[in-house]
């Protein structure tokens, strides 16, 4: 998710943060189901099974007691049907450095087979992990017809490989390049040194993240986290695509959905045929590996070529943070003038260009690509449009928002999966690195407006040494980012582990908006789904002691809706309204701990974070060019699990 401008003041709360200190109670509520994982997606757990293994762990137990305790709790926070397996090594030989075996073969989740299978396992010998790498790859399904799953190793150990052949970071370099879909995580358990490194490398090497457990309690938590990032990754959909690095045989691109892949410092055409009047929007998401490293200025680029050499508009999404990378979108559209004689007005051959930006040291793994492109077909003869909106008005920050009890959702994991939600106060709970997506249906004439608040975290007390963030972004049904980059709202807020929240919004959907000059008003041009994700930083792993923190959203959608984009329009009687229904007849989408309901200020902790936040949004921001020149009684904010 880009990261947006922050400016204003953010409230601090002070003495109400310190006479916060009722104890988060448990949510009675079902969690809904998660949707089924995509084709060739499922992660294999490997397991160190060696000699060093039987050691004591310094609470009393062995590693490998710890390790059993720490697998189930994995599994049991895994999704119902999540396809995983385990793979262990140094079970069973006293010395073999082909001593691997699948010890629970990669299918629907059965959790208690999972169990069963890590409890028979008795450590004995050396530490094949090169080969148990290399295994574990050809233990997982494969996607099938060019689409995209999730592939994901995930090693556990307490040192670092003794046999040497095959070399394990070597081994996970190759297994990394065979396919954007395959990362692999690590998990040092109480190593330190070389082991330390090797598994550093491995994951690195391996597109994954490397997770310490110098405990039990923490390699538990750090299963957990890794394992339910892997199973709530974002779920791709479209047809395969491959974008070339010049004008010259790029793809033909139709109104539809796509996937492709783009490495650093890469540029991807794509070509399309669009007629003198209507509307083409186009959106590019990247999807790194959650947390994986970024500079504040990495970004994506997008921009629709014409001619020989000319651009009718570009738009750059930065990350605009350092903790860790988050799914980054990027829209950018052809709107022909209100004259017919701009630059871009003609029939003709246009390209979509999509550029990755990345800094030194910044992750080198090429991302998986998901692109859009719909047309917007001119009004009828004769139809006058409303008025454009282009003021936030009663949607602006000071706006009333619901403060009824929140009901229970779960968030989706991108675009595709987004949770509808409609006015009201939901709660979730979010991962470190994690970011959940919803949806919101708004009709012509209205705006929507939402809070976005983190819980605390239980086990702080006090100050804490770590500072993350909180993130929101908002986009429209064409999938154009819009949050922010005005005065009115900031996309990020200092987390550490206190309650904090933040804002966002958007002007009224208005068919005219498209003629205008500010960037976060030209895409609001569509009633349809408009698409929320809230993220929380990867740094906050290192506050966290719960695997989760809560979050709740107050959503209000704001105005009458109108019966369509013209002028004098009727408005649609309440109840009878289409919502987030399939498309239109042009193809656009959409057809035109505890809690409680008491609401909280804005908060960020920490002066000097607030400075530093602010700062950074403005130099980092959203850089645009305009078209050519059911809950309880207690405090929502306590609890971070529940």
């Amino acid at each position: 998710m880009a990261a947006r401008p922050r400016r204003g003041v953010v409230a601090l709360l002070g003495g109400l943060l310190l006479a916060l200190t009722a104890a988060p109670l448990q949510a009675t509520a079902a969690t809904p189901t998660r949707a089924p994982a995509a084709e060739g997606t499922g992660m294999v757990m490997v397991l160190d099974s060696s000699g060093s293994m039987a050691g004591k762990d310094g609470s009393g137990r062995t590693r490998i007691d710890s390790a059993r305790k720490a697998v189930g709790t994995v599994v049991d926070a895994l999704p119902d049907g999540y396809p995983t397996g385990l793979r262990v090594y140094g079970a069973d030989k006293a010395k073999g450095c082909d001593d691997t075996r699948l010890a629970q073969p990669v299918a629907a989740l059965d959790r208690a087979g999972i169990k069963r299978a890590v409890a028979r396992v008795e450590p004995k010998g050396d530490t094949p992990i090169g080969l148990s790498l290399r295994k574990a790859a050809a233990d997982l399904p494969r996607p099938a017809g060019g689409s995209i799953g999730k592939r994901t190793i995930l090693l556990v150990s307490d040192g670092e490989d003794n046999c040497r052949t095959p070399p394990p970071c070597k081994v996970a370099a190759q297994l990394a390049a065979s396919g954007v879909d395959l990362h692999i995580d690590a998990i040092g358990f109480q190593v330190a040194g070389k082991a330390r490194a090797q598994l550093e490398c491995i994951a690195k090497a391996g597109n994954g993240q490397y997770y310490d457990a110098p405990d039990a309690r923490s390699l538990a938590r750090q299963l957990q986290r890794a394992g339910q990032l892997s199973a709530d990754g974002y779920r791709f959909k479209g047809k395969q695509i491959r974008g070339t690095a010049a004008r010259r045989a790029a793809p033909a691109m139709a109104p539809g959905q796509y996937l492709d892949s783009i490495g650093p410092h890469e540029e991807r055409y794509y070509a399309t045929d669009l007629d003198a009047a209507s509307t083409a929007n186009f959106s590019a998401t990247v999807v790194p590996q959650p947390g994986a490293a970024v500079d504040s200025l990495d970004a994506l680029h997008t921009r629709i070529a014409y001619g020989t050499d000319s651009a009718c508009q570009s738009t750059t999404e930065f990350f605009g943070q350092q903790e860790g990378a988050t799914p980054l979108t990027s829209g950018v559209s052809r709107v022909p003038s209100q004259s017919g004689t701009g630059g871009c007005d003609k029939a003709g051959r246009y390209w979509l260009v999509v550029e990755r930006k990345a800094a030194k040291g910044s992750d080198a793994a090429r991302w998986p690509m998901e692109l859009t492109f719909h047309v917007e077909h001119p009004l009828k003869k004769g139809v006058t449009p409303a008025q454009s909106e282009p003021e936030y008005g009663a949607g602006g920050k000071n706006a009333t928002l619901p403060t009824t009890a929140p009901k229970d959702v779960t968030g989706g994991t991108g675009f595709n999966d987004a949770r509808t939600l409609h006015q009201g106060v939901w709660r979730d709970k979010v991962l470190p690195a994690q970011t959940l997506w919803y949806k919101v249906p708004v009709g012509w004439g209205q705006q929507l407006r939402y809070d976005v608040e983190f819980a605390n975290e239980p086990t702080v007390r006090g100050y804490s040494a770590h500072t993350s963030s909180g993130g929101t972004q908002v986009y429209t049904p064409f999938r154009a980012p819009v949050g922010s980059g005005t005065t009115e709202f900031g996309r990020q807020v200092s987390y550490n582990g206190r309650p904090a929240s933040l804002s966002m919004g958007t002007v009224p959907v208005a068919w005219t908006n498209r003629y205008e000059n500010h960037p976060n008003v030209i895409p609001v041009h569509r009633k349809g789904d408009f698409y929320l994700a809230v993220t929380l930083g990867a740094k906050a792993s290192q506050i966290a002691k719960n695997p989760q923190i809560g979050v709740v959203l107050r959503i209000a959608v704001l105005g009458e809706e109108k019966s369509g984009p013209q002028a004098g329009a009727a408005t649609v009687a309440a109840g009878t309204s289409r919502g987030d229904s399939g498309p239109s007849e042009d193809g656009t989408p959409g057809g035109g701990g505890g809690w409680s309901t008491g609401r909280v200020a804005a908060v960020a902790v920490g002066g000097v974070g607030v400075l530093l936040l602010a700062g950074l949004a403005v130099a980092y921001g959203r850089a645009r060019r305009t078209p050519r020149a059911d809950g309880g009684n207690s405090d929502p904010m306590r609890g971070g699990s529940w």
